[in-house]
């Protein structure tokens, strides 16, 4: 059994934000008088609007690499924890906001020139998947990624938590934890960590090292040595 010290009340803190957000958008979104949500537009996209997307890639609640350092330096470094219990289905996705769900949201913020019908589903757009550089223009061809995969959080502390708060998790719009990247790339990242995989494309790692850094200190989940040591290296050679 791993000997980890972790401050209960901070992981509290860290999913009080997350959950009630979560269920109080679902619940709205069932009377039809779901709020808007920050970084998108107030109503959902549609076949007469365009939507531009992040092809720049500009992740909601990205620190620098500097302020991803001093986050790095703060988390709990502990042996990976057991996958007894885990299932993709004890972290529920894709919630509906604002009348379309998260995969859509995100396929909307991060995507070029995206317009969708009625009902959210992308009609037209182009993606840059910034793992690999490849290039789509069909939004089946793209997978939204966790950045910090849901067997990797499982493993480094989300196995503690409720079913609503791995929901939470699953569904965050508000930090860089959700990426519409090739599906290929994701299927080959799996739930391996930057130690053991990194994106490709060499020069998305230092978004990506202080993406992964930003979730695990949000969610306080802990690190292996390895996957400290391999983001560490990655963030000091950010430019």
């Amino acid at each position: 059994m791993r000997q980890v010290t972790i401050d209960p009340a901070r992981v509290r803190r860290a999913l009080a934000t997350a959950v009630p957000a979560l269920l109080a958008a679902s619940l709205l979104a069932a009377c039809e008088q779901a709020p808007d949500l920050p970084g998108t537009d107030p109503a959902p996209p549609s076949a007469s609007a365009s939507a531009s997307g992040g092809g720049d890639t500009a992740l909601p609640g990205l620190p620098d690499p500097a302020a991803a350092r001093d986050l790095l330096a703060g988390l709990t470094v502990a042996d990976a924890g057991s996958m007894s219990g885990y299932s993709r289905d004890r972290f529920p996705h894709w919630a509906t906001r604002d009348g379309c769900t998260v995969r859509q949201l995100v396929l909307a913020r991060d995507g070029d020139d995206v317009t969708a019908d009625d009902d959210c589903r992308p009609t037209a757009g182009t993606w840059t998947s910034a793992y690999d550089g490849e290039t789509f223009t069909e939004a089946g061809d793209l997978d939204i990624d966790h950045v910090v995969p849901l067997a990797n959080a499982w493993r480094s502390g989300a196995d503690a938590w409720t079913d609503d708060e791995r929901e939470a998790f699953a569904n965050d719009l508000d930090g860089p934890q959700l990426l519409a990247v090739s599906a290929s790339s994701n299927r080959s990242k799996g739930d391996q960590g930057p130690e053991e995989w990194l994106p490709p494309a060499e020069a998305f790692h230092c978004v990506y090292a202080s993406a992964w850094t930003a979730v695990k200190d949000t969610y306080a989940l802990t690190v292996t040595a390895a996957e400290r040591d391999t983001l560490a290296e990655l963030l000091d050679g950010c430019g």
